[in-house]
């Protein structure tokens, strides 16, 4: 299992058109940073639905970002709130109910229904080239107390080598320090992303040293160029975030990170088709 990890997680080819992933898997010498799709386009489309991932796809993304949790009975589902309450027409956490009970709930903004992390990586099954972000909303420690984690880690571990590619990179990330440690121990060449709710700078840094992590995601906001180059130096691929705007987009441009969030990806694609 952990040699099918390495083929899933450890590499990438896709061409450097609009910013993605260049043939030999890196994403420091895509032009303009790596784009990603954050949610799906939160933005432009019904945020973590299958809709708006294959919008996205269809306009030519090949990166993308989406939220794992798991229901009471322990299946896993996309979606990035603690509750339900502002994206669909249901209440209270998908963490307490099972997921039959969520098979009926849909989308406030389209109808689109709940969707499932099998349901996500199936429709990726036959897409080449894909960069997806699967970020693990296990912060809420009464949602996730340290128990429940082993098994969350487990089942999205399974999950992603059941549908292993060898042209494709999934990456694990969280702002949770506890699931990434569970994941190197479980998988010790899997790819890991702390994400830090302030800028680039030598404490995230030097979280991210103490678990053996090569990525980080830093907020745009209060992040200079010079600390963008010093992760560099120091061996990071950093991520930047959030990517709200075309305006965003610039900003995490001119201040050099390897790759860039963004809730209107298709808006930046296009833009950047247009402008080389």
């Amino acid at each position: 299992m952990v040699d099918a990890m390495r083929t899933q997680l450890a590499l990438a080819s896709v061409a450097t058109t609009c910013g993605m992933l260049d043939p030999a898997g890196s994403v420091l010498s895509a032009e303009g940073g790596l784009l990603f799709a954050h949610r799906g386009g939160a933005r432009e489309f019904d945020e973590n639905s299958l809709d708006a991932f294959r919008s996205c796809h269809e306009k030519g993304l090949r990166g993308f970002e989406t939220d794992v949790r798991m229901t009471r009975d322990g299946k896993l589902v996309i979606l990035h709130d603690d509750t339900l309450d502002r994206t669909h027409d249901a209440t209270g956490s998908v963490e307490h109910k099972t997921a039959s009970e969520l098979r009926t709930v849909t989308s406030r903004k389209a109808g689109h229904p709940l969707l499932f992390l099998e349901d996500l990586l199936s429709y990726f099954d036959d897409k080449s080239g894909v960069y997806l972000e699967l970020e693990m909303k296990t912060s809420n420690k009464t949602l996730y107390p340290d128990a429940r984690l082993e098994e969350y880690c487990r089942k999205l571990c399974e999950a992603v080598q059941t549908h292993r590619s060898e042209e494709s990179l999934y990456i694990f990330t969280s702002f949770d320090e506890r699931p990434l440690r569970i994941i190197r121990a479980l998988h010790a060449d899997a790819e890991l992303l702390l994400i830090s709710d302030g800028p680039c700078c030598p404490e995230i840094m030097r979280r991210a040293q103490n678990l053996g992590i090569r990525r980080i995601g830093c907020r745009i906001e209060g992040t200079s160029r010079a600390a963008v180059r010093a992760a560099q130096d120091a061996g990071f691929i950093v991520s930047g975030w959030p990517g709200q705007s075309l305006q965003d987009y610039h900003l995490a441009v001119g201040l050099g990170v390897d790759a860039i969030c963004s809730d209107i990806p298709v808006a930046v694609h296009t833009w950047r088709a247009k402008h080389g």
